[in-house]
């Protein structure tokens, strides 16, 4: 250790354990493994569903496809992997009829698959790799499948503005490599 080497600012030590990372620890540009490809965390985002129940969601990108990675940890641990889909592609009028009786229809099919609506909520979603602290309100609906493998997931925001994702529920072992980022 060199004489001025004790004035230059530490590093902040990390809040997880290098050696046992995990779902729970993925930040901005972590790498990880997933279905056969490494991915990098290129975005963090955070929903506040109310009672101090929070979920993370990291957009992931393989260089030559994007999905998202939906955390859930309310004592057991929820993880989907989805993609964006054009909410049309549903039901041409689901828009109008959402917005008409202020809900989707209970039953939705797609690619041939049968989905059930399974909860909805109401809470608020922040773009935490942005820095900012801007919260934006949101409605989501969350549809499975009979066996609770397949997910679609319908968001409002606003008055007029939705999207919809259709993924997979996915176990933690499924993710592996987890490497963190400078």
């Amino acid at each position: 250790m060199g004489l001025f080497d004790f004035f230059k600012k530490k590093s902040p030590e990390p809040s997880y354990d290098v050696t046992n990372l995990n779902v729970r620890n993925l930040n901005k540009g972590f790498i990880l493994d997933y279905n056969l490809k490494s991915w990098e965390v290129t975005e963090v985002y955070r929903y506040d569903w109310g009672n101090n129940n929070f979920t993370d969601e990291y957009k992931l990108d393989s260089g030559d496809e994007v999905v998202y990675l939906h955390v859930e940890d309310d004592g057991e641990l929820e993880l989907t992997v989805t993609k964006p889909i054009k909410i049309r592609k549903l039901d041409e009028d689901i828009i109008d009829k959402t917005i008409e009786m202020e809900h989707p229809p209970k039953k939705l099919s797609y690619e041939g698959i049968k989905y059930f609506l399974h909860t909805d909520c109401a809470g608020y979603f922040n773009d935490v790799s942005a820095g900012k602290d801007d919260w934006e309100e949101l409605i989501a609906w969350e549809y499975y499948d009979d066996e609770e493998e397949n997910i679609l997931t319908i968001t409002q925001w606003g008055e007029r503005e939705f999207d919809a994702v259709v993924g997979k529920v996915i176990k933690e072992f499924e993710i592996s490599n987890i490497i963190p980022g400078n």
